[in-house]
């Protein structure tokens, strides 16, 4: 299965991702920020970094990227996409999910590893967990505070698109002020799928907190398969 990953100028985690898809048996297909098609990819990554430097917000200006003019009508088309950190910001920006990411509240960057609860294993990309399952993955980010109004909110919580969230101890906070502890979400269809922490950097032994991020990538590619099956 051929996995598309996007390199806009400032990406820094799409050679990751490439390696992560290859890791678990995909093919990766390396798309620039400038491509006027998608190479026939059958599910797209939009990979962590700073795209265009993060100038006006982060994933701004990656949201009217030439790639993005044909991906942005693929996803809402039923192409699989995930957006991993900034990829996440430039789906926001994108409408292609509700809701934006913020600086973290606490105002300093982070690094650690990060303990999240599946909340939703029925999209393309998660259906490898279980619902209820507790997985560790890298977290970097500066921006990665998720906040929506309380009506996108309770929408997001009522129609089970919350994918993932911060595994938080009682009295306890997440760690960058995201609204509710959500760490990730999906669309209505759970083809895309937005989150904070990198799945791609826990996908080898001896490299990463775990190997739980190849849950990420084996969903996306069994997804895949069944759909050209029942196609």
């Amino acid at each position: 299965m051929r996995i598309g990953v996007v390199t806009f100028p400032g990406s820094l985690d799409d050679r990751d991702a490439a390696r992560a898809v290859r890791a678990c048996g995909g093919e990766a297909v390396a798309l620039w920020h400038g491509d006027a098609d998608l190479k026939g990819v059958d599910a797209v990554i939009l990979p962590g970094g700073f795209s265009y430097g993060d100038y006006l917000r982060c994933g701004a200006i990656a949201r009217f990227a030439p790639v993005m003019e044909r991906l942005i009508p693929a996803a809402r088309g039923g192409l699989p996409v995930l957006g991993i950190c900034n990829g996440f910001q430039v789906l926001t920006e994108s409408h292609l999910l509700p809701g934006a990411l913020i600086r973290n509240d606490h105002r300093k960057f982070n690094c650690v590893d990060a303990r999240l609860v599946v909340e939703n294993a029925r999209t393309a990309w998660t259906s490898d967990f279980t619902e209820g399952q507790e997985i560790t993955i890298v977290l970097k980010n500066g921006e990665g505070g998720y906040v929506a109004d309380e009506r996108t909110l309770d929408e997001l919580e009522g129609e089970g698109r919350v994918v993932f969230r911060y595994a938080v101890e009682p009295g306890g906070r997440n760690p960058n002020g995201s609204y509710r502890d959500i760490a990730g979400i999906t669309n209505e269809r759970g083809n895309v799928v937005g989150l904070m922490p990198h799945p791609e950097h826990a996908v080898e032994q001896g490299f990463g907190p775990s190997l739980d991020g190849r849950g990420f990538f084996t969903s996306v590619l069994r997804h895949t398969l069944e759909s050209a099956a029942t196609a």
